[in-house]
C-alpha cells in the first residue's frame, strides 16, 4: 500500500495518474507542434474527508486508486465498503464543501489551457560522481591531476570530521520532483487520458500527481498583425 500525502493548499482539480509516454499535439488553429506528456488518470474514489474543525485540524482529501488483493486490517475498518485500493493519496484544499466520502473525481474537472503543477518521483541513476550529481566542473587534466573528476577537498583541520550536508558522490535519482505551470493540451474523458504540455517526473507507468493552479492561458499566442494606412 502505497500511501502518498500532498501539502498543497488546492482547489478541487486533483488528480494521481500513471505516466504513459511522450508524443506530440498538434494545433490545427496556429499549425505549430506541441510536445506532451499523456497520462492515465482512472476515476478517483473518495475515502476520508478532513476538517480544520475536527481532530485533524486541516482541510484535505483522501483519495483512492487501483485495486488490491490484500490490504491490513487497519486499513480495511478505514476503508470498510469502499473497496481496497493500491494507492492512497492526500490533497489539502482550502475548502471541502461539496466533497462526500465514497463520490468520485475524473479528468472531467480540468479544462483545455489550464496551467497545473506536476509532481512525481525522479528516474534513479544510481551511484553517480559529484560531477554529474552536482554539477562540479572538475579539476584540470593536466599539471599532476591523476583524477579529474574527483570531489577534491571535503574538509579542514576543525572540526575533524565531514561537515553534514557536504556535497559529494552518491545515490541518484529517486526524489520527488514538482514541475510548475505545465499547461493542459487535451482531455479526453471517455478513455480518462490528460495531455500536458512538457516533461513530467517520472519512469514510464510511475505515479504522478496533478494539481491545478487555477490559472489559465491560451495554448498558442497569436500575433496580430496590424495592416498600416496607407498613405493617400
Amino acid at each position: 500500500m502505497s500511501i502518498m500525502s500532498i501539502l498543497f493548499n488546492t482547489s478541487v482539480n486533483f488528480l494521481v495518474g500513471r505516466k504513459l509516454n511522450m508524443t506530440q499535439y498538434f494545433d490545427e488553429v496556429s499549425g505549430s507542434v506541441l510536445p506532451v506528456t499523456v497520462i492515465q488518470a482512472d476515476p478517483m474514489t473518495v475515502t476520508q474527508i478532513k476538517s480544520a474543525e475536527g481532530k485533524d485540524k486541516y482541510s484535505a482529501v483522501q483519495v483512492g486508486i487501483g485495486k488490491r488483493k490484500k490490504v491490513s486490517k487497519s486499513l480495511q475498518g478505514h476503508l470498510k465498503d469502499l473497496g481496497t485500493f493500491s494507492v492512497l493519496a492526500e490533497f489539502r484544499v482550502a475548502d471541502t464543501k461539496g466533497m462526500e466520502r465514497g463520490s468520485k473525481i475524473d479528468v472531467s474537472g480540468f479544462q483545455v489551457g489550464e496551467l497545473v503543477n506536476a509532481i512525481g518521483v525522479s528516474k534513479g541513476r544510481g551511484f553517480a560522481g559529484a560531477m554529474k550529481r552536482h554539477g562540479f566542473h572538475g579539476f584540470p587534466m593536466s599539471h599532476g591531476h591523476n583524477k579529474p573528476r574527483s570531489v577534491g577537498s571535503i574538509g579542514q583541520r576543525f572540526p575533524q570530521h565531514v561537515r553534514k550536508g557536504m556535497r559529494m558522490a552518491g545515490h541518484m535519482g529517486v526524489e520527488q520532483v514538482t514541475v510548475k505551470n505545465l499547461q493542459i493540451v487535451e482531455v479526453d474523458v471517455k478513455k480518462n487520458l490528460i495531455s500536458v504540455k512538457g516533461a513530467v517526473p517520472g519512469h514510464r507507468n510511475g505515479l504522478v500527481k496533478i494539481i491545478s493552479t487555477g490559472k489559465s492561458r491560451p495554448l498558442v499566442k497569436m500575433e496580430v498583425v496590424k495592416e498600416e494606412k496607407k498613405k493617400k
